[in-house]
């Protein structure tokens, strides 16, 4: 009976370690201590690029009107954080007027780029919207998705976000030719931390 219950702890000891070191290493996740995760440093270091923009901010949602020009500013929270153990970022949107939206975004090690897929309660599209690009020299973080102008002409959607810092940041969505001389702003958020 010994020899039973002592092969019964073995196995149930062997079990336990094999278990417990199947479990990933969690503590980079959202949690009462974390509530906008954190950075996982075993993710690339480009997923700090956001690292100012994680938490919470009051905005200014401005949307240029089909006249040219441009609507009331709506009241936005614009939230980020860290997800998928700390390896990717995610944000937000919660509008005044009803509207949400948010992104999820991932940095490819193999193509030095950040993927941002765009998603919005106004439409359930079948496909997100992608944009790619990075954060520059100057601290910027611009992204581009290939998209004609109204008239057919080739050129790109291009979302900045600059003036970054502790205390908020500013957002603007332009359309730009393919030689980035004519640009055309379509929307612009002006952000305020409030965490």
């Amino acid at each position: 009976m010994r020899f039973k219950n002592l092969l019964f702890y073995i196995f149930c000891l062997s079990f336990s370690v094999v278990f417990l070191q199947e479990i990933p290493n969690t503590d980079y996740r959202i949690s009462k201590e974390n509530p906008f995760g954190k950075y996982n440093p075993k993710a690339p270091k480009q997923v700090q690029d956001y690292e100012e923009l994680i938490g919470a901010c009051n905005c200014k949602s401005e949307r240029r009107k089909p006249d040219g020009t441009w609507a009331t500013p709506v009241k936005t929270k614009w939230t980020w954080k860290y997800i998928m153990n700390g390896t990717a970022v995610q944000d937000m949107t919660l509008k005044e007027d009803g509207s949400n939206g948010g992104s999820i975004r991932q940095y490819n090690k193999d193509s030095l780029k950040w993927y941002v897929h765009y998603y919005s309660s106004k439409v359930a599209s079948p496909r997100l919207g992608a944009w790619s690009g990075n954060k520059t020299k100057e601290g910027s973080i611009v992204l581009y998705k290939d998209q004609k102008a109204p008239n057919g002409t080739d050129g790109f959607s291009r979302l900045t976000f600059y003036d970054i810092s502790k205390k908020g940041y500013k957002w603007i969505g332009e359309w730009v030719d393919k030689s980035e001389t004519v640009v055309f702003p379509f929307w612009k958020i002006t952000c305020i931390r409030n965490d």
